[in-house]
């Protein structure tokens, strides 16, 4: 990750102009939302690491690997730049669903699992 004496988690704060690209074929699987798409989550693959390269908030030149959350955020907002949503990134829409109505599935199958 790049360093930014400003920067939140994982240390970016803007990243203009941002193009990124895999790192490797490794892919992971999460549960996604979004204030665009308020209510609703949905499980993404995405590339587990990504290179990244772009503009920091006072127009130098950026660049950097992220992984895990970080590399998946990056992805996601990136994608918004290009009109893309989380949803047309999904392989499987059956994993689309209402975060409530999710949490419930899950606590279904927690109390399932802890049965005799």
């Amino acid at each position: 990750m790049l360093d930014h004496p400003r920067g939140g988690a994982g240390n970016v704060i803007a990243l203009i102009n941002p193009e990124i690209e895999p790192v490797g074929e490794e892919t992971e699987d999460a549960w996604e939302g979004c204030l665009s798409i308020p209510g609703l989550r949905g499980c993404v693959t995405r590339p587990a690491r990504i290179r990244f390269r772009g503009l920091d908030i006072e127009g130098k030149p950026v660049e950097g690997e992220a992984a895990g959350l970080a590399a998946r955020v990056i992805q996601h907002e990136t994608d918004h730049l290009d009109g893309v949503l989380y949803p047309m990134r999904m392989h499987d829409l059956s994993l689309l669903g209402f975060t409530e109505e999710l949490a419930k599935a899950a606590a279904a199958v927690r109390i399932e699992e802890k049965a005799p």
